[in-house]
Formats: C-alpha cells, sequence, structure tokens
C-alpha cells in the first residue's frame, strides 16, 4: 500500500479554496458558479457507461 504523500485531502481543499473566493460583483458570482457547474458536468461525462453486452 502506498503512503499518502499530504495530510490534506486534494479536492476537500480546492473545495475550501473556492468557498474563501468572495464575489465583487452578480456577474463574477455568476461565473464561479458557472465554474462548478462546468466541473461538475465534465465530472458526469467521464463516467464510464457499461456497454450492452446482451444485443449485438
Amino acid at each position: 500500500m502506498t503512503k499518502a504523500k499530504g495530510s490534506l485531502d486534494k479536492n476537500l481543499s480546492n473545495v475550501v479554496d473556492d468557498l474563501d473566493q468572495t464575489a465583487v460583483n452578480s456577474h463574477q458570482a455568476q461565473q464561479q458558479q458557472q465554474d462548478s457547474n462546468d466541473r461538475r458536468h465534465q465530472d458526469a461525462l467521464n463516467h464510464d457507461h457499461p456497454t450492452d453486452l446482451e444485443h449485438f
């Protein structure tokens, strides 16, 4: 088993960094929300779906 390189979870630290940012105006707030939505959408696209092996 490999040893963890750091004591902090990288994903959790990224979330904390995102939450630390305060939006200056509504446009910047919308851009930050869209970045989050884009990452969530890309994550959903990256998941493999099993192939249908019953039909040839």
